[in-house]
């Protein structure tokens, strides 16, 4: 596909909601890029779920065509199916010379070694977020330490879980004594076993991607399973912890679509979001796990009080809470999600 950036100063850019900073009386980071780089960026939060996303664009990537976005962020399992396709773009690193701040951790990863088609956007943790004031008004607790909490009777019909395979299924084979890390078919099937039970018992209401959001915010739902950012955002009322039997850790990142128009563009937007300073702003507003080395400094100067936030910032204590979950190779995880979503109605 044809790199039109010379001529064309535009960036089609596909996000989940509420992961970017959004201000009405200050500049936000993208329109400091804009400024800063001439670009124009049409930023659409329109990807929910990243099996969602692929099935909508598939068509257009297998014939070559255009899909309107230049940049995607994707979980690790959606950016392994767009590389194993072929729909990814490798990254011309000269033009993202601060890909180097990248937090080694996350430099060479399993589905993407040595971070050749994609950079971290953020990072976070599913664990369990919960509505306090209802959830005292129905179990007498102030916080969720365990799934036997998640699922009490008292909660029936009122908790949700994702439709992103891997982060309900890691809390479920954590909690019947597995490791999502390292697992086997068996455990695999018993564990969502499991989850068929409570779904015919009624205790869930929701498969949801992003929009349990709006559920625990309305008061509709009660808990979630669900990612730290998103509930931490919602404001005092909402919390977020990760169960006793353990959470999960993932990255989501930044992916060009083979058939991107504008590449160049595109991985100047990438550089852009590896300045520390640049990241500490993106930080402060979605309150995931950074990426960047040399944010947590630039935070002195952007919002003191989230220097030591160990949701943006983790400590030693709380990764040793949280594990990957398992990689699995594309024909595996198509089988699971595909058990998965059959289980659970989707």
């Amino acid at each position: 596909m044809q790199d039109l950036s010379d001529v064309e100063k535009v960036i089609g850019f596909s996000n989940w909601p509420q992961y970017i900073d959004v201000s009405k009386k200050n500049p936000t980071t993208l329109s400091d890029f804009t400024e800063l780089t001439g670009i124009e960026v049409t930023y659409t939060d329109d990807i929910n779920d990243s099996n969602e996303f692929f099935a909508k664009v598939r068509t257009s990537l297998e014939q070559g065509r255009s899909i309107d976005r230049d940049i995607v962020v994707l979980t690790e399992e959606g950016v392994e199916l767009f590389i194993e396709s072929g729909f990814a773009a490798p990254l011309n690193k000269d033009l993202i010379p601060n890909w180097v701040n990248l937090i080694p951790s996350l430099k060479d990863v399993p589905f993407d070694p040595g971070r050749e088609y994609s950079l971290p956007w953020q990072s976070g943790f599913t664990g369990i977020g919960w509505n306090t004031p209802l959830l005292e008004r129905e179990l007498g607790i102030s916080s969720i330490t365990s799934l036997d909490q998640f699922f009490d009777p008292a909660l029936k019909g009122r908790i949700t879980i994702l439709t992103e395979m891997p982060d309900s299924m890691g809390l479920m084979l954590n909690w019947l004594g597995f490791d999502m890390a390292n697992f086997t078919d068996d455990q695999f099937n018993q564990a969502l076993d499991v989850l068929v039970q409570k779904v015919d018992e009624g205790f869930i209401r929701q498969v949801t991607g992003n929009d349990y959001i709006a559920a625990l915010d309305s008061g509709d739902a009660i808990a979630s399973i669900g990612w730290s950012g998103d509930v931490l955002a919602l404001g005092k009322k909402f919390d977020f912890g990760i169960p006793e039997s353990g959470g999960m850790l993932w990255a989501d990142n930044m992916l060009i679509p083979s058939v991107a128009t504008h590449k160049a563009n595109a991985e100047k937007l990438m550089n852009y979001y590896y300045d520390p300073m640049v990241a500490a702003r993106l930080a402060e507003w979605v309150q995931y796990v950074c990426p960047v080395e040399g944010a947590q400094e630039a935070m002195e100067q952007v919002d003191p009080d989230l220097v030591e936030d160990p949701w943006i910032f983790p400590t030693p204590e709380l990764l040793s809470t949280v594990d990957e979950f398992m990689t699995l190779g594309i024909d595996k995880r198509l089988a699971y999600d595909r058990q998965f979503q059959k289980a659970v109605n989707m």
